[in-house]
């Protein structure tokens, strides 16, 4: 798996906007880490890359859930932090989201992988020292 080091917030974005074009054009990327890890960081990043909106238009869905970019809907960032309970999630629908063709990103999806595909990427951000985070992409199926 390959894993790269970014030493500030702008370094995060740029890795995320690079990373975009490696991504599937569809599918699900699990954003896995902590509080404060930086995912919501990376994900403005690959939606930049993809060029479904810019940095200052993406926001973190924690309290929406859900969030669409691009005008054909082309990513999706989701957020289930808030959320405890399988039967929660399931109500969102994500199962019609998967079926389309979009890049699904979403934070905290690790608490219920039994409801996530299971042919998906995962990215792994850790905090490493300072602001540094050490960020690993792999393939699950």
């Amino acid at each position: 798996m390959p894993t790269y080091r970014t030493a500030s917030e702008e370094e995060t974005v740029a890795l995320g906007e690079r990373l975009a074009g490696e991504l599937p054009r569809s599918g699900v990327v699990l954003l896995i880490g902590n509080l404060g890890a930086g995912k919501p960081t990376f994900a403005k990043g690959i939606v930049r890359g993809r060029g479904a909106a810019e940095y200052d238009d993406v926001s973190s869905p924690t309290f929406t859930l859900i969030h669409e970019y691009g005008q054909d809907g082309s990513v999706y960032h989701i957020d289930l932090y808030r959320l405890d309970e399988a039967r929660q999630v399931a109500t969102l629908g994500l199962e019609e989201i998967f079926d389309r063709d979009a890049l699904v990103l979403i934070e905290w999806g690790e608490r219920f992988r039994e409801l996530m595909p299971a042919e998906r990427t995962e990215i792994q951000i850790r905090t490493v020292e300072n602001d540094e985070r050490e960020i690993e992409v792999g393939q699950v199926t």
